[in-house]
């Protein structure tokens, strides 16, 4: 049986996530997300599950350790966030006066709060809230937290779908120590690297032209300090594309020319929900 380790309690998001991916693995909890890749760092048939963005509030954060540990990124699987209110299995919505949940979690559902005039409380996790508000068996608090976590820890959905915006979503990556990609065929795919420039003037200009001359199509370009750095910058990018398909070939060849340190992260197909 397959491992896969997440971040955070059972009935988390990236649980529900796992779930969907590989219903039939051992899923396992890690405390954080450098406990996660250190896992697969370590064992070559696990994989991780990794919310890597969200629709509404961005990027979550783990980018330093995509690039620390440089995991094969075998998959991307986008998961319909949908908060619920939960609380004892005898309380009320009325009855609820504090909440708590994971910062985004809060900032997720604002406008249902401040319109039911309740409490905040910020905890580390989404799951974690419910567990704790399981054993507080406390009539006036509640959880902002998944479905899956109300029948984990035996909770009452007191309010469903509260997120201020029904289209949110969290694009998870599925990563691993052992390097797979598919066969390049008639299908959509997205490659994703990250790069590091050489120090010279208009770097980033030059690096970059190649995909225009060649028709390639960025997704993503994002950059970020290297641990404890303000000078050194590392670039995370996805390209629309197989990188066995010769334009995205002629591309990176021309990036490569610019850079000081160039890692393919992984090649998969793109997920259908981006077509929604």
């Amino acid at each position: 049986m397959s491992k896969i380790y997440f971040q955070g309690t059972f009935g988390a998001y990236s649980h529900l996530a796992a779930l969907e991916i590989e219903p039939k693995a051992e899923i396992i909890p890690c405390k954080t997300f450098d406990e996660c890749f250190l896992q697969a760092s370590s064992e070559k048939d696990s994989k991780i599950v990794i919310p890597e963005s969200n629709r509404i509030t961005g990027n979550i954060g783990i980018e330093y350790l995509i690039f620390k540990y440089r995991l094969n990124i075998y998959e991307e699987h986008f998961l319909k966030v949908e908060h619920n209110l939960l609380g004892q299995p005898d309380s009320n919505l009325s009855d609820i006066k504090d909440v708590y949940s994971h910062a985004q979690g809060l900032y997720q559902c604002s406008k249902f709060i401040k319109k039911n005039n309740l409490t905040e409380h910020i905890r580390a996790d989404t799951a974690g809230s419910a567990e704790a508000i399981s054993k507080n068996k406390i009539k006036s608090e509640a959880a902002i937290a998944s479905s899956l976590s109300a029948s984990i820890y035996k909770l009452k959905i007191l309010a469903p779908n509260i997120e201020n915006e029904s289209g949110n979503a969290t694009r998870f990556l599925v990563m691993g120590k052992e390097v797979l990609q598919p066969e390049f065929e008639n299908k959509k795919y997205i490659t994703s690297f990250l790069f590091k420039l050489k120090s010279k003037p208009a770097a980033l200009y030059q690096s970059l032209g190649g995909f225009a001359i060649n028709g390639v199509n960025l997704t993503k370009l994002q950059s970020y300090p290297e641990q404890n750095s303000f000078k050194s910058y590392f670039f995370l990018c996805d390209l629309d594309g197989h990188i066995e398909d010769p334009k995205v070939q002629k591309s990176l060849e021309e990036l490569g020319l610019h850079c000081q340190d160039f890692h393919v992260l992984g090649v998969f197909e793109a997920d259908k929900f981006r077509e929604k």
